[in-house]
């Protein structure tokens, strides 16, 4: 047993779980990457999954382990798209409905594919309003379950499964990095980094106006902030979570920020060498590694790619900036 909220154990039974749900993303390699940075680089393509994100392994472990009483009430959650079509997706495929709590300025194409799923949608303002308040009206109104975004046992050994699959297609790695936002997929990775390969680094990489994770591991306590303001909109979080804060912290996890002009240059990077559009936040664990915040040299580094869910409008307004 464990004093953590999951073990690898956890990690073990939602990748079986998700047999034949969740795709098995292909690892990329790119000479142009590995020259750049002096390491040798793995990609985990999330920007490739089921609903273009890693969430929906988080999302479909969870409501997969919901009891009949609960399925019958539905779910209900809140997200700025990836967790809100994931949820949504998932519930369609279990015979659920959901609810799912969504900001005003969420990007258009991730409101139409979580209403596609055949997500209910509840706008609010992410400046303004507590998306908390919302869901506490909703769960008593309607007697619905809430599943967060990342602060759930279920999401964070569902989202754990992506590095399991990396470990096992790429090797050994000196170094794991992934996008913090809550800490659901960097408290997921931990957990498998520390069983699989007990002297891998794990890094979390967050947007630089938004570095709660940052303070919170450096002051030993959770440190929450305002919405940051930020491209990387899957990690605008203001805190992170209960259960997630004491597995980055007793695995040992570290974190390092990307700018936004980073994440541009990045986006830009995979649309022209690997062909791959990857959402910001998608690209914070490697904008940290090609903008020399870590120690690479020489090393192995797994990189997750942890979503492709952009506007292509608004991709082309960035990358061609």
């Amino acid at each position: 047993m464990t004093s953590l909220a999951i073990s690898y154990d956890d990690v073990a039974q939602a990748h079986e779980r998700l047999a034949g749900i969740a795709h098995r993303t292909p690892v990329l390699r790119s000479t142009t990457a590995d020259a750049r940075t002096g390491a040798s680089l793995f990609f985990k393509c999330e920007t490739l999954q089921h609903i273009g994100a890693f969430k929906i392994r988080g999302a479909y472990n969870a409501v997969a382990q919901f009891t009949a009483a609960q399925r019958a009430g539905g779910v209900v959650t809140f997200s700025s798209g990836n967790h809100g079509q994931a949820i949504a997706r998932a519930a369609q495929l279990l015979g659920v409905h959901a609810v799912v709590v969504m900001p005003k300025d969420a990007p258009a194409m991730k409101v139409a594919a979580t209403e596609g799923y055949g997500g209910e949608v509840v706008r609010y303002d992410r400046y303004a309003e507590d998306p908390a308040l919302i869901i506490e009206r909703i769960v008593a109104e309607r007697g619905t379950t809430f599943i967060p975004p990342f602060d759930h046992p279920h999401v964070m050994a569902g989202q754990g499964t992506a590095a399991k699959e990396l470990f096992e297609d790429a090797g050994e790695l000196d170094m794991i990095v992934t996008p913090l936002g809550g800490g659901g997929l960097l408290s997921g990775t931990a957990t498998v980094a520390r069983y699989l390969s007990p002297r891998c680094e794990i890094i979390g990489v967050e947007p630089e106006a938004g570095n709660d994770g940052q303070q919170s591991l450096a002051q030993g306590c959770i440190v929450r902030i305002e919405t940051p303001k930020t491209i990387a909109d899957a990690a605008q979080s203001r805190s992170l979570g209960q259960h997630t804060f004491p597995v980055l912290q007793q695995l040992g996890a570290r974190v390092v920020t990307a700018t936004d002009d980073q994440l541009v240059e990045t986006m830009k990077f995979f649309a022209a060498r690997m062909k791959l559009i990857v959402e910001p936040t998608g690209c914070l664990g490697a904008a940290a590694v090609f903008n020399g915040q870590l120690d690479v040299r020489g090393k192995r580094i797994g990189i997750v790619l942890s979503g492709g869910n952009i506007d292509l409008a608004r991709f082309a307004a960035l990358v061609g900036a």
